[in-house]
Protein backbone atom coordinates (compact mmCIF):
# COMPACT_ATOMS: atom_id res chain seq x y z
CA UNK A 1 0.00 0.00 0.00
CA UNK A 2 1.35 3.32 -1.37
CA UNK A 3 1.35 6.16 1.78
CA UNK A 4 0.90 9.79 0.19
CA UNK A 5 3.01 12.22 2.54
CA UNK A 6 1.67 15.22 2.21
CA UNK A 7 4.09 18.22 0.75
CA UNK A 8 5.15 20.25 3.86
CA UNK A 9 4.25 24.43 4.11
CA UNK A 10 6.71 26.09 2.80
CA UNK A 11 7.30 29.78 4.26
CA UNK A 12 6.94 32.80 1.97
CA UNK A 13 10.42 34.00 0.89
CA UNK A 14 10.98 37.97 -0.34
CA UNK A 15 13.10 36.33 -3.25
CA UNK A 16 10.92 33.47 -4.89
CA UNK A 17 7.62 36.34 -4.33
CA UNK A 18 9.32 39.45 -6.81
CA UNK A 19 10.75 36.58 -9.08
CA UNK A 20 7.03 35.21 -9.56
CA UNK A 21 6.12 38.65 -9.73
CA UNK A 22 8.11 39.81 -12.45
CA UNK A 23 7.74 36.29 -14.69
CA UNK A 24 4.05 37.04 -14.25
CA UNK A 25 4.74 40.52 -15.90
CA UNK A 26 7.38 39.44 -18.14
CA UNK A 27 4.40 37.19 -19.77
CA UNK A 28 1.90 40.12 -19.73
CA UNK A 29 4.62 42.95 -21.43
CA UNK A 30 4.36 39.87 -23.95
CA UNK A 31 0.52 40.21 -24.56
CA UNK A 32 -0.50 43.83 -25.66
CA UNK A 33 -3.90 43.38 -25.82
CA UNK A 34 -4.33 42.91 -22.26
CA UNK A 35 -2.12 45.38 -21.29
CA UNK A 36 -4.16 48.00 -23.58
CA UNK A 37 -7.55 46.06 -22.17
CA UNK A 38 -6.35 46.82 -18.62
CA UNK A 39 -5.33 50.05 -19.00
CA UNK A 40 -8.06 51.88 -21.31
CA UNK A 41 -11.27 50.33 -21.20
CA UNK A 42 -11.63 51.87 -17.28
CA UNK A 43 -10.53 55.43 -18.96
CA UNK A 44 -12.89 54.57 -21.97
CA UNK A 45 -15.81 53.52 -19.50
CA UNK A 46 -15.51 56.40 -17.46
CA UNK A 47 -15.41 58.68 -20.19
CA UNK A 48 -18.73 57.15 -21.88
CA UNK A 49 -20.22 57.78 -18.43
CA UNK A 50 -19.48 61.44 -18.56
CA UNK A 51 -20.73 62.42 -21.56
CA UNK A 52 -23.86 59.98 -20.88
CA UNK A 53 -24.67 62.78 -18.29
CA UNK A 54 -23.25 65.86 -20.22
CA UNK A 55 -26.43 67.19 -18.47
CA UNK A 56 -25.81 66.30 -14.76
CA UNK A 57 -22.19 67.02 -13.90
CA UNK A 58 -23.72 66.26 -10.01
CA UNK A 59 -24.46 62.99 -10.87
CA UNK A 60 -21.56 62.03 -12.96
CA UNK A 61 -19.27 63.20 -9.75
CA UNK A 62 -21.39 60.39 -7.93
CA UNK A 63 -21.81 57.42 -9.88
CA UNK A 64 -18.40 58.48 -11.53
CA UNK A 65 -16.45 58.12 -7.75
CA UNK A 66 -18.01 55.02 -6.98
CA UNK A 67 -16.92 53.42 -10.29
CA UNK A 68 -13.02 54.75 -9.99
CA UNK A 69 -13.50 51.84 -7.51
CA UNK A 70 -15.78 49.24 -9.17
CA UNK A 71 -14.09 49.08 -12.39
CA UNK A 72 -10.40 48.07 -11.03
CA UNK A 73 -11.99 45.15 -8.94
CA UNK A 74 -14.36 43.83 -11.81
CA UNK A 75 -11.56 44.18 -14.43
CA UNK A 76 -8.95 42.72 -12.26
CA UNK A 77 -11.00 40.09 -10.93
CA UNK A 78 -11.38 39.07 -14.87
CA UNK A 79 -7.96 38.90 -15.94
CA UNK A 80 -6.68 36.91 -12.58
CA UNK A 81 -8.79 34.38 -12.67
CA UNK A 82 -8.26 33.43 -15.98
CA UNK A 83 -4.24 33.81 -16.14
CA UNK A 84 -3.56 31.29 -12.68
CA UNK A 85 -6.35 29.12 -14.68
CA UNK A 86 -4.30 28.95 -17.65
CA UNK A 87 -1.47 28.80 -15.60
CA UNK A 88 -3.04 25.34 -13.73
CA UNK A 89 -4.28 24.37 -17.02
CA UNK A 90 -1.08 23.97 -18.89
CA UNK A 91 1.02 22.61 -16.85
CA UNK A 92 2.95 25.96 -15.57
CA UNK A 93 1.57 25.98 -11.95
CA UNK A 94 2.36 22.01 -11.84
CA UNK A 95 6.04 22.66 -12.70
CA UNK A 96 6.10 25.99 -10.58
CA UNK A 97 4.75 24.40 -7.27
CA UNK A 98 7.77 21.04 -8.02
CA UNK A 99 10.28 23.82 -7.46
CA UNK A 100 11.04 24.86 -3.92
CA UNK A 101 8.22 27.44 -4.59
CA UNK A 102 5.41 28.07 -2.03
CA UNK A 103 1.88 28.45 -2.68
CA UNK A 104 2.18 31.55 -0.47
CA UNK A 105 4.52 32.70 -2.36
CA UNK A 106 3.10 31.79 -5.51
CA UNK A 107 -0.73 34.02 -4.28
CA UNK A 108 1.35 36.89 -3.14
CA UNK A 109 3.78 37.12 -6.52
CA UNK A 110 0.76 37.02 -8.47
CA UNK A 111 -0.74 39.93 -6.06
CA UNK A 112 2.15 41.84 -6.57
CA UNK A 113 2.13 41.58 -10.37
CA UNK A 114 -0.67 42.50 -10.59
CA UNK A 115 -1.16 44.98 -8.04
CA UNK A 116 1.41 46.71 -9.81
CA UNK A 117 -0.83 46.65 -13.14
CA UNK A 118 -3.63 47.69 -10.95
CA UNK A 119 -1.20 50.61 -9.60
CA UNK A 120 -1.14 52.18 -13.29
CA UNK A 121 -4.64 51.16 -13.82
CA UNK A 122 -5.42 53.06 -11.18
CA UNK A 123 -3.73 56.31 -11.69
CA UNK A 124 -4.53 56.78 -15.20
CA UNK A 125 -8.31 56.21 -14.56
CA UNK A 126 -8.17 58.57 -11.57
CA UNK A 127 -6.17 60.96 -13.66
CA UNK A 128 -8.00 61.57 -16.39
CA UNK A 129 -11.51 61.59 -14.83
CA UNK A 130 -10.42 64.15 -12.23
CA UNK A 131 -8.60 66.62 -14.71
CA UNK A 132 -10.08 65.91 -18.29
CA UNK A 133 -13.54 65.53 -17.21
CA UNK A 134 -13.62 67.59 -14.63
CA UNK A 135 -14.68 64.74 -11.78
CA UNK A 136 -15.28 67.35 -8.69
CA UNK A 137 -13.62 65.84 -5.93
CA UNK A 138 -13.35 67.29 -2.45
CA UNK A 139 -10.90 65.29 -0.80
CA UNK A 140 -7.31 64.37 -1.85
CA UNK A 141 -6.99 62.62 -5.00
CA UNK A 142 -4.26 60.01 -3.39
CA UNK A 143 -6.79 58.80 -1.55
CA UNK A 144 -8.99 58.17 -4.22
CA UNK A 145 -6.57 56.42 -5.87
CA UNK A 146 -5.65 54.58 -2.99
CA UNK A 147 -9.35 53.22 -2.83
CA UNK A 148 -8.90 52.48 -5.79
CA UNK A 149 -5.60 50.70 -5.69
CA UNK A 150 -7.59 48.45 -2.53
CA UNK A 151 -10.25 47.43 -4.88
CA UNK A 152 -7.77 46.90 -7.62
CA UNK A 153 -6.07 44.31 -5.11
CA UNK A 154 -9.25 43.25 -3.57
CA UNK A 155 -10.23 41.71 -7.48
CA UNK A 156 -6.95 40.42 -7.58
CA UNK A 157 -7.44 38.12 -4.46
CA UNK A 158 -10.94 37.32 -5.63
CA UNK A 159 -9.92 36.12 -9.12
CA UNK A 160 -7.31 34.08 -7.77
CA UNK A 161 -9.69 32.37 -4.98
CA UNK A 162 -12.65 31.49 -7.72
CA UNK A 163 -9.76 29.51 -9.88
CA UNK A 164 -9.10 27.05 -7.76
CA UNK A 165 -12.90 26.27 -8.12
CA UNK A 166 -13.00 26.45 -12.19
CA UNK A 167 -11.88 23.84 -14.55
CA UNK A 168 -11.96 26.13 -17.99
CA UNK A 169 -11.94 29.55 -18.87
CA UNK A 170 -15.56 29.37 -19.48
CA UNK A 171 -16.45 28.87 -16.24
CA UNK A 172 -14.18 31.28 -14.40
CA UNK A 173 -16.20 33.86 -16.50
CA UNK A 174 -18.87 32.22 -14.94
CA UNK A 175 -18.13 33.28 -11.52
CA UNK A 176 -18.43 37.05 -12.50
CA UNK A 177 -22.28 37.36 -12.16
CA UNK A 178 -22.27 34.83 -8.82
CA UNK A 179 -19.27 36.65 -6.99
CA UNK A 180 -19.21 40.34 -8.23
CA UNK A 181 -22.88 40.94 -9.50
CA UNK A 182 -24.39 40.45 -6.25
CA UNK A 183 -21.94 43.21 -4.96
CA UNK A 184 -22.48 45.35 -7.66
CA UNK A 185 -26.56 45.79 -6.89
CA UNK A 186 -25.94 45.95 -3.36
CA UNK A 187 -22.99 48.27 -2.82
CA UNK A 188 -24.98 51.43 -2.82
CA UNK A 189 -24.59 52.69 -6.02
CA UNK A 190 -27.83 52.56 -8.05
CA UNK A 191 -29.85 53.85 -4.63
CA UNK A 192 -28.46 54.15 -1.10
CA UNK A 193 -28.07 51.15 0.93
CA UNK A 194 -30.12 52.22 3.76
CA UNK A 195 -33.06 52.82 1.58
CA UNK A 196 -32.95 49.20 1.24
CA UNK A 197 -35.07 46.41 2.60
CA UNK A 198 -33.39 45.58 6.04
CA UNK A 199 -32.30 42.27 4.78
CA UNK A 200 -30.20 43.66 1.66
CA UNK A 201 -28.85 46.12 3.77
CA UNK A 202 -27.39 43.49 6.46
CA UNK A 203 -25.95 41.79 3.63
CA UNK A 204 -24.83 44.24 1.73
CA UNK A 205 -22.44 45.45 5.51
CA UNK A 206 -20.49 42.29 4.87
CA UNK A 207 -19.48 42.56 1.15
CA UNK A 208 -16.48 44.53 0.66
CA UNK A 209 -17.53 46.06 -2.28
CA UNK A 210 -19.97 48.29 -0.54
CA UNK A 211 -16.92 49.39 1.64
CA UNK A 212 -15.12 50.29 -1.50
CA UNK A 213 -18.35 52.52 -2.68
CA UNK A 214 -18.70 54.15 0.44
CA UNK A 215 -15.11 55.09 0.57
CA UNK A 216 -15.17 56.59 -2.46
CA UNK A 217 -17.80 58.69 -1.37
CA UNK A 218 -16.00 60.04 1.91
CA UNK A 219 -13.12 61.31 -0.55
CA UNK A 220 -16.20 62.69 -3.03
CA UNK A 221 -17.84 64.78 -0.10
CA UNK A 222 -15.27 65.17 2.87
CA UNK A 223 -11.89 67.64 2.72
CA UNK A 224 -9.83 65.20 5.15
CA UNK A 225 -9.39 61.39 6.42
CA UNK A 226 -12.73 60.60 8.39
CA UNK A 227 -13.39 57.80 10.63
CA UNK A 228 -15.53 56.48 8.14
CA UNK A 229 -12.86 56.61 5.41
CA UNK A 230 -10.36 54.69 7.97
CA UNK A 231 -13.28 52.15 8.56
CA UNK A 232 -13.80 51.54 5.29
CA UNK A 233 -9.97 50.99 3.44
CA UNK A 234 -9.52 48.79 6.27
CA UNK A 235 -12.31 46.30 5.62
CA UNK A 236 -11.41 46.53 2.27
CA UNK A 237 -7.74 45.84 2.69
CA UNK A 238 -8.75 43.10 5.03
CA UNK A 239 -10.77 41.59 2.72
CA UNK A 240 -8.17 41.17 -0.11
CA UNK A 241 -5.82 40.14 3.01
CA UNK A 242 -7.97 37.22 3.83
CA UNK A 243 -9.35 36.16 0.56
CA UNK A 244 -5.51 35.68 -0.67
CA UNK A 245 -5.01 33.44 2.23
CA UNK A 246 -8.18 31.69 1.49
CA UNK A 247 -6.51 31.53 -2.33
CA UNK A 248 -3.19 29.93 -1.06
CA UNK A 249 -4.83 27.15 0.96
CA UNK A 250 -7.32 26.24 -2.03
CA UNK A 251 -5.12 26.43 -4.54
CA UNK A 252 -4.97 23.42 -6.23
CA UNK A 253 -1.90 21.91 -8.29
CA UNK A 254 -3.52 20.97 -11.58
CA UNK A 255 -7.56 21.18 -13.20
CA UNK A 256 -8.85 17.66 -12.42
Amino acid sequence: MTTTVPTPARALTPSRTTATAGRVLRQLTHDRRTIALLLLVPVLLITLLRYVFDGSPETFDSVGASLLGIFPLITMFLVTSIATLRERTSGTLERLLALPLGKGDLIAGYALAFGAVAVVQSALATAVSIWLLGLDVTGSPWLLLLVALLDALLGTALGLFVSAFAASEFQAVQFMPAVIFPQLLLCGLFTPRDAMHPVLEAISDVLPMSYAVDGMNQVLHHPDITGDFVRDVTVVAGSALLVLCLGAITLRRRTP
